[in-house]
């Protein structure tokens, strides 16, 4: 045997058979730990892809939260359905119950008065406030009388428990159903307002961490991530998901209004109290003489979800914004008359136009967008005429002022912007209070006083500041609501400012010592609060008011519209036809029209007027 024999001596397996070369068998593992390799870096390719889009929809979720909810959840639809129903039946069996007691209570009084002439003044049933008369049981009924309906208790037990705590937040599936309240917890509470506020998200909701409170007040993200610790930034519309809370209400002007129906609905209503179209219809409240009539005049389809519109002052052309363009519409006939788009921007990436706003005399529009500039645009042109640059965040805001000499913006930055509309230049109005309640004070609506003295700006700190437009100083700080101000509007004689909020209420504000002339060294007394608008199932995303001053009129993340009579905040009827959040609205003011725009894609122009 020679020497290489040793060496080329092949190891018996186990049957007799000779297995490969040691050299052949490291190859073979090689090649497999490569081929593992390549499959854990193919698995890992794939999980970042995925945890981009998570993150990207977290975002998108995240910031479209108190506007906008997913489309097309045909089941989540169908479910909140069956419990609208159920909820429906509830409440139903708790009306007759009503009803049956009271029959039953009168049906005994009747007796007793039959029983005591007959007798010729004999002892009688014992009757209520007369010693002996039974009370009611902890069941809701009297001994021997009706007996209790345990699922018509239930629900009035657990609604005298959300009347007595906070209002639960509605229904985690985001469809903007109103009647989806989940019952009150005994763990909660009402959040001290000086806490810092934190993030949260309805679709992912942390129920087993203990020390995450559901109906704290939680953060309302702009793009730019506003808060500390919020996360990387993001291009998405603000939004934010909170509870309302129970809220101790400054007084009422001195002529109240009627007490807002609980359940206002279709069914609940007789005939001559409510209105069907095709897919919309309208509830008048039936507790106050119905004065207005309501129709739909246009849908106006869009893209994508419709952030912002707005009339033109003659009344006859309505801007819309969405994301990357803003259209014009004809208001007579509803026709597309012009679409501006910045091709300059990019196309990759979101952008949406979060306000628009005509200047008086027609002939420029203002938009505002996620990218912190506001353009100026020539519609006739349709140009870019001027941009104006110098906020840090995210344009949520514009108003021009009466004489179109200068325009307001409010941005994420918490700062608004007087811009001079001749030369470009800006004067900056800064929230940095020290007694703020906390720090998070975007700034996400602004509007000028009628005179143009004034600006007045809602802010994510839930209160409402005022400047002179002038001087720049702070005059005023308007406190009451219990969550962010998401809206406000001067009503047109400069003397009322009105603000609505996600804590579900709008508030009516006198600020007509503030607007009138004033002696030299005179001190102004605070803004109060006057009226408060309830009635919103949800938050309250857009306010306005009609320019005869008449009517206040609100949009909600609950899809309705609601009508307000301006003096005494009692509700005249309630419209709901979009099939997501109504996020802005706005009245002609040229009388009579209304335009909504919509999560759901659609911007509607409706026809109102007395009958």
């Amino acid at each position: 045997m020679s020497s290489n024999g040793v060496y080329n001596h092949r190891p018996h397996q186990p049957g007799g058979r000779p297995g490969p070369p040691v050299s052949s068998r490291i190859v073979d593992a090689l090649d497999t730990i490569k081929q593992e390799i390549e499959l854990l870096q193919a698995e890992r390719d794939a999980l970042r892809v995925q945890r981009d889009d998570f993150e990207n929809q977290s975002k998108f979720d995240q910031f479209y939260m108190p506007y906008y909810s997913p489309i097309g959840t045909s089941v989540n639809n169908q479910i909140n359905e069956v419990h609208m129903m159920r909820r429906s039946l509830h409440d139903l069996e708790i009306q007759q119950g009503k009803v049956r007691q009271h029959y039953e209570d009168e049906l005994r009084r009747v007796r007793a008065e039959l029983a005591s002439l007959r007798q010729g003044g004999g002892p009688t049933i014992p009757l209520p406030g007369i010693p002996g008369f039974q009370p009611l049981n902890a069941s809701g009924s009297r001994s021997g009388l009706v007996p209790s309906l345990s699922l018509a208790d239930s629900s009035s037990r657990e609604r005298d428990e959300r009347k007595e705590k906070a209002r639960s937040l509605t229904s985690p599936n985001l469809d903007g159903d109103r009647d989806q309240r989940p019952k009150a917890r005994d763990g909660d509470r009402i959040p001290d307002s000086r806490e810092p506020k934190r993030l949260k998200s309805d679709v992912h909701p942390q129920e087993n961490n203990p020390a995450h409170d559901p109906d704290a007040p939680a953060n309302l993200p702009p793009p730019h991530m506003l808060y500390p610790g919020a996360g990387p930034p993001s291009h998405r519309m603000p939004g934010r998901d909170s509870s309302d809370y129970q809220v101790t209400l400054p007084p009422m002007n001195t002529n109240p209004q009627p007490p807002f129906p609980e359940e206002l609905t279709l069914a609940s209503v007789p005939p001559e109290y409510r209105k069907e179209g095709s897919d919309w219809f309208a509830i008048f409240n039936p507790r106050v003489k119905r004065s207005l009539d309501i129709n739909l005049v246009h849908n106006l389809s869009h893209a994508s979800v419709v952030c912002c519109v707005q009339f033109s002052m003659d009344g006859k052309f309505l801007a819309t914004g969405c994301n990357r363009t803003a259209q014009i519409y004809d208001v007579k006939t509803g026709a597309k008359i012009c679409v501006l788009v910045d091709d300059a921007a990019g196309k990759s990436g979101d952008l949406y136009i979060r306000s628009v706003r005509f200047s008086p005399d027609g002939k420029l529009l203002a938009t505002g967008a996620e990218d912190r500039q506001i353009r100026i645009w020539d519609i006739a042109k349709k140009r870019i005429r001027m941009i104006f640059e110098g906020h840090q965040q995210e344009i949520y805001s514009l108003d021009f002022s009466r004489d179109g000499r200068f325009i307001i913006s409010g941005s994420g930055d918490k700062t608004a912007r007087i811009w001079d509309m001749s030369d470009g230049s800006s004067k900056t109005l800064s929230i940095n209070d020290a007694d703020s309640l906390n720090s998070d004070a975007g700034v996400t609506s602004v509007a000028v006083s009628p005179n143009g003295q004034l600006v007045a700006a809602g802010s994510l700190d839930t209160i409402v500041r005022i400047w002179d437009v002038a001087t720049g100083a702070l005059l005023e700080r308007l406190r009451g609501h219990r969550d962010s101000v998401y809206s406000v509007a001067f009503t047109p004689d400069g003397k009322g400012l009105v603000s609505g909020s996600l804590d579900k209420t709008l508030k009516y504000w006198d600020v007509s010592t503030l607007t009138g002339p004033k002696k030299e060294g005179e001190k102004t007394g605070p803004s109060p609060c006057t009226m408060d608008f309830v009635g919103h199932k949800d938050y309250v995303l857009s306010v306005a008011v009609s320019h005869d001053g008449q009517w206040v009129v609100s949009g909600s993340k609950d899809r309705c519209v609601q009508f307000w009579d301006s003096r005494t905040a009692a509700l005249q009827f309630m419209l709901q036809g979009h099939k997501n959040s109504v996020i802005s609205l706005d009245v002609n003011p040229a009388g009579g029209m209304l335009a909504t725009g919509s999560g759901d894609s659609l911007a509607r122009i409706w026809r109102y007027g007395t009958i």
